[in-house]
């Protein structure tokens, strides 16, 4: 991957969820807003490692359900909260509890096909949540997420590097097309709401 595509996705993200945060303050009600801002929490989770990492998903889901709560029928909502619990479920090593959130993810998708059915990235989500459990127990086999993000410990070999590199690439096909897809929305919903930049700060 290219560091410095990520280090200029990490500053967007990050300048996306200052605005989300200032919007909120003058006006908690923009639906709109907070499923940017939640989708943009999705985003930045992928930049943290293990318990960060499921805390920023965490706070991802309080927004966009707080967005339902101010518009149910908001779909691209719906549909960010089923790539979250998603992306929860798949940092959850035992099945049987990620399938709890599966379900939820899939609830979702459902929803915000049924909301929008000409999108075609919410009729993928439904045929890539059905696999999900086969995804995750494959995944898990390699290490699981939160283990291949904190990288091999000290006494990894070559060997184990190299088969740690294949299993990461397994993580970005999975679900990269999910967070890709995630940050593609907020990023059009900030294009969209025309929001300027902030202004530099002025020197006092």
């Amino acid at each position: 991957m290219d560091m410095s595509s990520d280090f200029d996705r990490l500053l967007f993200f990050e300048h996306a969820r200052r605005t989300a945060e200032a919007t909120y303050a003058k006006n908690p009600l923009d639906a709109d807003n907070l499923t940017r801002w939640g989708g943009v929490l999705l985003e930045l989770s992928q930049f943290m490692n293990g318990p960060e990492s499921k805390q920023m998903v965490q706070d991802a889901i309080d927004k966009l359900e707080e967005a339902l709560v101010v518009n149910p029928k908001k779909h691209d909502a719906l549909w960010c909260l089923g790539n979250a619990y998603t992306s929860t479920a798949l940092l959850i090593p035992d099945l049987d509890e990620a399938r709890v959130f599966f379900d939820k993810a899939t609830t979702y998708f459902e929803q915000a096909y049924e909301e929008e059915p000409q999108n075609e990235l919410y009729k993928k989500s439904l045929e890539v949540a059905a696999k999900a459990p086969e995804l995750h127990v494959e995944i898990h086999k390699h290490g699981g997420l939160a283990q291949q993000a904190m990288g091999p410990g000290p006494s990894a070999s070559t060997s184990t590097k190299s088969k740690k590199s294949n299993n990461n690439d397994l993580k970005y096909d999975i679900f990269g097309w999910v967070i890709l897809a995630v940050g593609v929305v907020a990023w059009i919903g900030f294009a969209k709401s025309n929001m300027p930049p902030p202004p530099p700060p002025t020197p006092r």
